[in-house]
């Protein structure tokens, strides 16, 4: 099996939106039926805004014409902070390897290719929400929780 990483391109919209889909089914716990009509139109708004501003990086890992994992890093920017004096923030999402493929280097190749581009662009404060499955893979990586963060969750 030779694997084959590809940064995604305003081409690969439809595949983008289709994987993007098949990481919230998964990561969710989500069936087929459940609707995803509102999130797939949004996302496919996403990545047509994004991936031609640059805000958003995403690569796609195929087996031949199969898609064996994907990821992606959103760029964005907060008032400056003590911890990131020029505002500029990365976050890291849509990491997903097939069940097939799992336990092969996929997802921290993928992973290693999102944190260069960041660094690449100059951003240093780089952050991501873990399952259960990933956080070793990102604690390996090194990657720490975060002691200041909080949400307001939604009523």
């Amino acid at each position: 099996m030779e694997l084959s990483y590809r940064r995604a391109g305003i081409a690969d919209i439809d595949l983008l939106t289709k994987t993007r889909i098949m990481v919230l089914r998964a990561a969710n716990g989500l069936d087929e039926n459940a609707d995803m009509s509102v999130i797939e139109r949004e996302s496919r708004e996403y990545y047509q805004k994004a991936l031609t501003d640059g805000s958003h990086t995403a690569y796609l890992v195929f087996d031949g014409d199969r898609v064996a994992g994907t990821g992606g890093v959103s760029y964005f920017s907060v008032m400056p902070t003590c911890d990131v004096p020029d505002g500029r923030k990365a976050y890291i999402m849509n990491m997903y390897t097939a069940p097939e493929y799992r336990r092969q280097g996929i997802a921290k190749r993928t992973l290693s290719l999102l944190v260069e581009d960041a660094k690449s662009k100059g951003v240093t404060f780089i952050s991501l929400e873990a399952t259960g499955m990933g956080r070793p893979l990102y604690e390996n990586y090194g990657f720490v929780g975060m002691e200041h963060e909080m949400i307001l969750p939604q009523e």
